[in-house]
């Protein structure tokens, strides 16, 4: 009790000391924040309250000095309470905060969008879509990016993933006819059609070929899956890069075509997830499933390449360029004349650009009708614009959608095409190349690829890449070039031979075209007998070869633009221009359709039904007579017999 006694007073004493000290911290603690909170901003102190500081600054001094002064004594407070303080010392979370370096800028991203409409010499309709988003970041590092606004983030996570420098994808259902429509903006060939560059620091290529091919097969709801090393090839000139830097270890290149693929809206419904916008604004409204499937022609296409920032190309960026080629055919439409519209097209007008865009224009060629007496367009534009295309000065009308005058009173576009005349001359293009196959019986045969050289007066090279599957065996010692009857030696070979189930033929080689003639290529090949568990489910219908690929530098008609500005059309800046005299084009014959040795295969059915019959008949019977038990007998008794028996037993009497 007496230790309790001399406790007390000492415990009142400690409780009423803390009291004080906690009141004492209370007082002083708004002064010192709004102290901090000057120092750390004071401009914004200033901006917001300069009465308070002009208060507190005459409560601390005798004298009324200008607020600047008191900034600077505290500035002075502070730095000489930093310099008081120790090592040891923990920094004030205010400190901290002022002492924070400054954010690096957040990387830019710009999104363009463009639609282009081409009337066509065989009275058909070409439209073209482009897609544009440019990213200022630098993937290539190791960076890892988290924070995604327009560029999308599926393909940014491939791109870190799998250390891809450039990816070039398109699906495509039809063949681009170029003797009745001329030359594309961007060639493609029917089916599927990938090839990828990855960076040199990727030492397992095959292996990280394979894991990109199954994880674009999922972005795109695509049968990319099937891409193997049977139909997979290096090219060792045919696909450079299209993007800056020059590589030329041809190691890191994969390349592979799927023929057969199908494209319906299951793989158009992703790739307008790309976009920005998706199919909500902007020109991808336009894009209604069931119009654009309902073409001659449809190619969808994705493109991931760096770029440079600036003409000194001291900084890249990375740019995603989505483009959709349609052809709309005039007698499939069911309209009957040459009259065509937006609404027509694709059952839909433009309200408005999409938000996110920097710009957003329409172009209509108009270049063979320059006085307005072949077709006329409404509504009318003042704006025009010309750009070098494919050798060629063209002249567009433009549509700016980002201007509200646009869209009218109506706050609708709808473009409208109305022909005067028929009569329009048919061009032929520069360049041109077929295939197909020849031969008869199912055993041997010849695969010929022609390449056209219309220019009256000039020889240009092209370079020719064919790849064949392992079935079709070559026979690399028939092959034979020739142009105008005569022998054309290739000037660059490179033949890689096949492996059965392993890998495909794969033949590139440089060849001169001279003015104004057909060069033929031919070579002789033998077909293989495949495993009954090689064949497709339709055997009968054939088995498909890849299309060839043609590269050139074609002599341009007009000087080719080398300097390519962001003001440019993104149709007519995708191939970079090093020469004013050339442009470069890359095309794509017809894919072929082989019939190989078939076997019967309904013969198996029939081996089973006639085995089931002779088990059901012989071995049955037989198995019958073996396994049987026989029994004797007794003869029935009659009517008669019956009866009496039955009295007998009645009376007690032994039966019968």
């Amino acid at each position: 009790m007496a230790a309790h006694r001399c406790n007390f007073p000492a415990l009142v004493f400690l409780c009423t000391l803390s009291v004080f000290i906690v009141v004492g911290s209370q007082e002083t603690t708004p002064g010192s924040d709004a102290d901090a909170s000057a120092v750390n901003n004071p401009q914004t102190v200033l901006a917001s309250d300069p009465q308070t500081v002009t208060e507190t600054a005459g409560e601390q001094t005798p004298e009324e000095e200008p607020p600047v002064e008191v900034e600077e004594e505290e500035r002075r407070w502070e730095a000489t309470k930093a310099e008081e303080a120790t090592p040891g010392d923990a920094p004030s979370r205010d400190q901290a905060m002022s002492e924070d370096p400054p954010r690096p800028p957040q990387p830019t991203d710009d999104f363009q969008e463009e639609l282009v409409i081409r009337p066509l010499h065989s009275g058909d309709i070409y439209t073209s879509f482009q897609f544009r988003t440019v990213w200022d970041m630098d993937f290539m590092g190791g960076h890892k990016v988290s924070h995604y606004r327009l560029f999308p983030k599926s393909l940014g996570q491939v791109i870190s993933k799998f250390s891809v420098r450039e990816l070039h994808i398109s699906f495509t259902q039809g063949y681009w006819r170029t003797m009745q429509w001329g030359q594309p903006f961007l060639s493609s060939p029917p089916g599927a059609e990938l090839w990828v560059w990855f960076q040199d620091t990727v030492t397992d290529v095959d292996g990280t070929w394979k894991e990109l091919t199954n994880v674009l097969s999922g972005i795109f709801c695509a049968s990319l899956n099937f891409i193997d090393s049977t139909n997979t090839v290096q090219p060792s000139a045919s696909f450079k890069p299209l993007g800056t830097g020059n590589v030329t270890d041809h190691r890191f290149l994969r390349y592979a075509t799927l023929p057969r693929e199908i494209v319906c809206t299951e793989n158009l419904t992703p790739w307008k997830k790309l976009l920005p916008c998706g199919s909500k604004a902007g020109l991808a409204v336009l894009m209604k499933s069931e119009k654009l499937f309902h073409s001659s022609f449809h190619s969808q296409a994705v493109h991931i390449r760096p770029v440079c920032q600036d003409w000194q190309c001291k900084t890249t960026s990375w740019e995603l360029r989505q483009t959709l080629n349609v052809v709309f055919d005039l007698h499939t439409s069911g309209q009957g004349k040459r009259e065509w519209s937006l609404f027509k097209m694709f059952s839909r007008t433009l309200t408005e650009a999409c938000p996110l865009a920097s710009s957003s224009k329409i172009y209509i060629d108009i270049t063979d009708n320059p006085q307005w007496d072949q077709f006329e367009l409404s509504p009318a534009t003042a704006l025009l614009s010309q750009a070098v295309v494919l050798g060629d000065r063209r002249t567009y009308s433009v549509y700016d959608l980002t201007q509200q005058g646009t869209f009218g009173s109506m706050r609708s576009l709808n473009a409208l095409l109305r022909w005067k005349s028929n009569d329009r001359d048919m061009l032929r293009p520069l360049l041109h190349g077929e295939r197909y196959v020849a031969g008869y019986g199912l055993q041997t045969g010849e695969i010929h690829t022609l390449m056209y050289n219309h220019h009256p007066y000039r020889a240009f090279p092209v370079l020719l890449l064919d790849t064949v599957p392992w079935y079709l065996r070559m026979y690399i010692h028939t092959l034979t070039v020739t142009s105008k009857g005569k022998d054309n030696k290739p000037s660059y070979l490179h033949y890689q031979p096949s492996k059965d189930r392993v890998r495909p033929h794969l033949l590139e080689m440089l060849v001169q075209l001279p003015p104004n003639s057909v060069t033929e290529v031919t070579v002789q090949f033998e077909r293989a007998l495949l495993k009954w568990t090689e064949y497709t489910p339709d055997p009968n219908h054939g088995f498909y070869v890849g299309s060839s690929v043609i590269s050139a530098l074609v002599p341009s008609v007009v000087a080719m633009d080398t300097n390519i500005t962001q003001e440019s059309p993104l149709f007519s800046s995708f191939f970079p221009c090093k020469e004013e005299s050339s442009y470069f084009m890359r095309i794509y014959t017809e894919p072929l359709l082989v019939n190989l040795p078939t076997p019967d295969f309904s013969m198996p059915y029939n081996v089973i039904c006639l085995t089931c019959t002779v088990v059901a008949v012989g071995y049955g019977s037989f198995y019958n007579l073996l396994t049987r038990t026989f029994q004797v007998e007794e003869p029935s008794q009659g009517l008669a017999k019956r009866i009496a028996n039955v009295i007998r037993k009645m009376r007690g009497v032994p039966l019968l």
